[in-house]
């Protein structure tokens, strides 16, 4: 009988083994995308979109700056976006780059087309896959012109950053097959006329801002979203940042029982979303979003203000240092 116990032993040492070599070996896969067809300007009037979209809705600057400007460029300051941020989470720790057009640790060496893949496709210059964090696969070429072309007109910044690293969770995701890189669901549009319409709104909500990819339940783990859009419950454990605070995102459907936008009218929307942060350590960029036009702001309202309720009650939305959080 030990003789028995002995082979199994040994037989799940070796499968043991195996896989954790597929898996170290299987993270490292590469994948193929697309380049798209687009390049950057010097174009003052696109370098001036692509700055705003940078330092506003798209809050690019929230994350590629040194973690102690963050609070600074919120509050109004520009920085070149010389990258910095970390986020921790169970797959891994993430990096955002530098992004400015330094040659040795930006992006001066790369190509307008390797930049824009990453925006549209999650796929790095390597061919490994970006954890999706940013939500710019349907963004307008124009936007994406206009975002690279702001790129490149800032002052080059030598700032040597870490690459993300994966733990062996995030590790097992990638051999799996289950992280991997976000392209399209559909054509995204040569340009989109911006204006205050719902149809404008959700453009800026999904393609722009990621307000659907805050304000929607998402597994970590994957990034996939696990519940309806804008119905919130996106929980943001404790960090560096929020200073011990753990924050759940709110329900933003136009359920009257459970939903935000039920009981905000489109002038109380606008006025908060220009008052800025109330809490120091939310994770909602609520400087980026205060300097968004009017004509953006009402059409993200008017957007969600036509959405399908969706009964969803967050109890509680802020947890101070120490206070057990939901399961």
């Amino acid at each position: 009988m030990k003789s028995v116990f002995k082979i199994i032993a040994v037989t799940l040492g070796v499968l043991l083994v195996v896989l954790v070599i597929y898996i170290f070996l299987g993270s490292g896969k590469t994948f193929d995308a697309p380049y798209p067809d687009l390049s950057a300007s010097k174009d003052s009037a696109l370098i001036a979109r692509g700055k705003y979209l940078a330092f506003g809705p798209a809050h690019c600057a929230s994350c590629h700056m040194p973690m102690d400007k963050i609070m600074e460029v919120e509050q109004g300051a520009e920085f070149p976006m010389s990258g910095g941020w970390e986020f921790k989470i169970p797959p891994g720790t993430l990096h955002a780059p530098n992004l400015t057009p330094h040659k040795e640790t930006g992006i001066g060496n790369y190509t307008d087309q390797e930049l824009a893949r990453a925006l549209r496709h999650s796929v790095k210059r390597n061919g490994k896959v970006l954890f999706p964090v940013m939500p710019f696969q349907e963004m307008s070429d124009e936007d994406i012109r206009a975002i690279l072309s702001y790129l490149r007109s800032q002052e080059p910044v030598s700032n040597e950053v870490e690459e993300t690293s994966y733990s062996f969770l995030g590790r097992a995701l990638l051999a799996f097959g289950l992280l991997q890189p976000q392209a399209p669901k559909y054509t995204p549009p040569a340009a989109i006329k911006i204006d205050s319409t719902a149809t404008y709104g959700e453009y800026v909500a999904k393609n722009v801002a990621n307000c659907v990819g805050c304000h929607t339940p998402r597994d970590l783990m994957t990034g996939a979203n696990i519940g309806p859009e804008f119905s919130g419950g996106f929980l943001f454990t404790p960090d560096e940042f929020s200073k011990g605070y753990a924050f759940i995102s709110p329900n933003l459907t136009p359920d009257k029982a459970t939903g935000v936008m039920a009981n905000w009218d489109e002038e109380t929307f606008i006025n908060r979303m220009r008052y800025g942060r109330v809490l120091e350590g939310s994770h909602m960029p609520w400087g980026f979003y205060s300097r968004m036009t009017d004509i953006e702001l009402k059409a993200v309202y008017r957007y969600l203000s036509q959405l399908d309720p969706v009964e969803n009650k967050i109890e509680k939305t802020v947890f101070a240092p120490g206070e057990a959080l939901p399961e």
